[in-house]
């Protein structure tokens, strides 16, 4: 009843020639993973939001916390501009 059966694929203990380290060369695993909190099987929209918050609430890069404040401010007022917001009220 060879029908039925599925054939398997033949495994090969194959190393890599110009392979010198540790773990399977095949291992497809970016350089920075290590260091993200964001990186993983976070399931769900929430999951994920909860854990970028902590990832930016525990970075040490002030300027770089400076600089998003501002790209989001210099946004939020190009958005009023084009609205067309009565911008008086805050001068």
């Amino acid at each position: 009843m060879g029908i039925f059966k599925t054939k398997k694929n033949k495994r090969y203990s194959y190393t890599p020639r110009h392979y010198k380290g540790e773990g399977s060369p095949f291992e497809i695993k970016h350089k920075f993973d290590d260091y993200r909190s964001t990186v993983g099987s976070n399931k769900g929209l929430k999951n994920k939001l909860v854990s970028a918050l902590e990832d930016y609430k525990h970075n040490h890069n002030k300027s770089a916390n400076k600089r998003v404040l501002i790209i989001i401010g210099i946004l939020i007022l190009i958005f009023l501009l084009i609205i067309e917001f009565d911008l008086s009220i805050f001068f």
